[in-house]
């Protein structure tokens, strides 16, 4: 018996943004599912209008496990994971851990699939990495919309580290999709 898919499934059980008040709770299973759809866009944006090169699928499905060792280690608030380096690294470590152990619970023939989705950092993973920043941006903006002013601070930090990546995609999709979040479905449509 293989527990590996098991286990993933418990992500829908793993709250993010423990240490703040929230209107509505997001797990880590919708959050990564919000990754993917961002990180394939960003993926896609720099393949049509920056000459990239990138497999977008393969991004996507990186984004989509992005946060799979957090059903063992559960989601560290980001304050506290990045207070200090030693805190940081030992993190980092911990994930790395984490992700073995649930490797550990595939058929080897299958672990060798999902080693690299899991455990590569490699040029394609920057487009997870910012997808992951702005979904955060995406959380604020849904909270501060029902008038949530906890979100407030959050979103201005978050916004600041966006600009800080300086990538033509994500300035992209922030100049082309991410005001269209600030909509009601009525708006929507």
């Amino acid at each position: 018996m293989y527990k590996f898919f098991a286990f993933l499934d418990r992500m829908k059980y793993i709250n993010r943004w423990s240490l703040m008040h929230s209107t509505k709770t997001e797990n880590i299973a919708e959050h990564s599912a919000q990754v993917a759809h961002i990180a394939h866009a960003l993926a896609t944006i720099s393949n049509l209008y920056f000459d990239g090169k990138v497999d977008a699928n393969s991004v996507a499905v990186k984004a989509l496990f992005h946060e799979t060792s957090e059903v063992l280690t559960g989601d560290l608030p980001t304050p506290i994971k990045y207070f200090n380096p030693a805190i940081s690294s030992a993190y980092k470590d911990l994930e790395a851990q984490s992700n073995q152990k649930l490797l550990s619970h595939l058929p080897v023939e299958m672990q060798k699939v999902y080693t690299p989705i899991l455990m590569t950092k490699d040029e394609e993973y920057k487009f997870v990495k910012y997808a992951d920043k702005i979904s955060a941006l995406i959380k604020c903006i849904d909270e501060l919309k029902l008038s949530n002013k906890e979100f407030a601070k959050a979103q201005q930090s978050i916004l600041a580290e966006i600009k800080a990546f300086k990538s033509p995609e994500v300035d992209y999709f922030m100049d082309n999709f991410v005001s269209a979040y600030r909509l009601s479905l009525d708006e929507l449509d």
